[in-house]
Order: C-alpha cells, then sequence, then structure tokens
C-alpha cells in the first residue's frame, strides 16, 4: 500500500468520524430511535407497507386501479402527519442537504460527482 493509498484511507475515516459528529447526522440518529421505538409509527409504517406491496403487485397483474393508489397515498399522509415521524423526515433531509454540502466539496477538485448517479463514462 502506497503513502497516498493509506493518507487516503485515513482522511476518509476520518471524514467518517466527522461527519457522525455533525449536529444534522446527531438529530438524524435521534429522530430515527424516536420512529423506532414509537409504537404508532411503527403500526402505520407496517400498515402503509402492506398497503404499498398490495399495491405493486396489483400494478404488476395490471389489476391496479386509482382506488387502491389513492388508498396508498393516503396512508403515507397519515404516516407522515405524525409527529415522530414528521420529525424524522424533516432531520432526513437536513442530513441528505448536508452530505450534499460535503459530496459537492470532495467532488469539485476532482470534476467527478461521487455522490451523484452512475452513468456512463466521460460524457459532457
Amino acid at each position: 500500500m502506497s503513502i497516498e493509498t493509506a493518507r487516503t484511507d485515513e482522511l476518509g475515516r476520518e471524514l467518517g468520524d466527522a461527519i457522525a459528529a455533525l449536529p444534522e447526522y446527531e438529530a438524524f440518529e435521534d429522530a430515527k430511535a424516536a420512529v423506532e421505538d414509537d409504537e404508532e409509527v411503527q403500526s402505520h409504517i407496517s400498515e402503509f407497507e402492506q398497503l404499498r406491496e398490495e399495491f405493486m403487485v396489483a400494478r404488476q397483474m395490471g389489476e391496479a386501479n386509482q382506488q387502491q393508489l389513492q388508498k396508498v397515498q393516503r396512508a403515507q399522509q397519515e404516516l407522515h402527519s405524525l409527529p415522530t415521524m414528521a420529525e424524522y423526515l424533516e432531520a432526513q433531509e437536513e442530513l441528505q442537504t448536508r452530505l450534499e454540502d460535503i459530496n459537492k466539496a470532495i467532488s469539485d477538485p476532482l470534476a467527478v460527482d461521487f455522490g451523484g448517479e452512475a452513468g456512463g463514462c466521460c460524457q459532457d
């Protein structure tokens, strides 16, 4: 392993530690734990997942209808309106925004967007 490779690996670990110490990351982890510990939220998540799965199966079989879609959308809206879930979604969005900023800081000097969509090589 070259000195450059070892140093890059070390910097990567330091960056990971720094990200884990960000207030946005800590808020996300706290919100995630709150969602996992909230029985009402977990019940709504299970209901939403079941309705979504049923809709996906019906869609694959060509049997999905607008009423089923609306039922899934209502379940999602109810889930997202729960205070614990709303806080989680907000924390997730704030962390995502911060990570996008970090990705830009890393990618700018390289002219490469490592956090972006995977795509073909060398396209302008």
